[in-house]
């Protein structure tokens, strides 16, 4: 089986989780980072337009939380049971949900639309998404998102708080989620210090 996932030439966004998992599954794969400026070069040849894609012995799939789905349960990453499923699924939704709210200001021109949007986002959308998703961290255990083992929720999730975290996100304090929601911090953390999540960032 041959496996190629393609997306964006960073550490980060919709394509991570899976790069993550199949790192940590020892799936072999081909890593197709595409530079910002030759995507316009590709873009007419996704089904979408968008990334990522990933294709499996020339087949494609396409959305990221079905890629997710799908090299979850090839990488042992994704919970059998359909209860933590459907919770694994809920976590990943929720950060789909965010990153819907987030990246529209990626392309606003004027940074004074650009500041004052984001900091919209960061006294409402941010505390409400992730305060809310503490609380089901706390529910559950407050080690994992599902199955009380890492899923790729998990890895989804960490994929958005090392974004919070990074200082990248122009506007909102590297702090909010400290703030909003420390639970999702020690989270972040203890993913963080996985093995082979250390070796893969070490590698990238």
């Amino acid at each position: 089986m041959t496996i190629k996932l393609t997306y964006f030439d960073f550490n980060g966004g919709r394509g991570e989780p899976a790069r993550l998992a199949m790192y940590i599954g020892g799936i072999e794969f081909e890593d197709d980072r595409i530079a910002m400026e030759i995507w316009p070069e590709r873009k007419m040849g996704t089904p979408f337009h968008q990334l990522p894609v990933l294709e499996i012995d020339g087949k494609v799939l396409t959305q990221s939380n079905s890629i997710n789905r799908y090299i979850g349960r090839t990488a042992m990453l994704y919970p059998d049971d359909p209860w933590q499923a459907a919770l694994c699924d809920e976590a990943m939704d929720i950060m789909e949900d965010l990153t819907n709210i987030i990246v529209p200001t990626f392309f606003m021109e004027d940074e004074n639309e650009k500041r004052a949007a984001r900091e919209e986002m960061a006294k409402n959308a941010f505390p409400l998404y992730l305060g809310q998703l503490q609380n089901y961290l706390q529910e559950r255990g407050n080690r994992y998102f599902a199955d009380d083992r890492l899923t790729v929720a998990d890895l989804k999730v960490f994929v958005m708080i090392r974004y919070f975290k990074s200082g990248l996100m122009d506007y909102v304090d590297v702090n909010l989620v400290d703030e909003v929601a420390p639970a999702l911090v020690a989270h972040f953390e203890r993913v963080n210090e996985h093995s082979q999540i250390k070796a893969y960032y070490d590698s990238h």
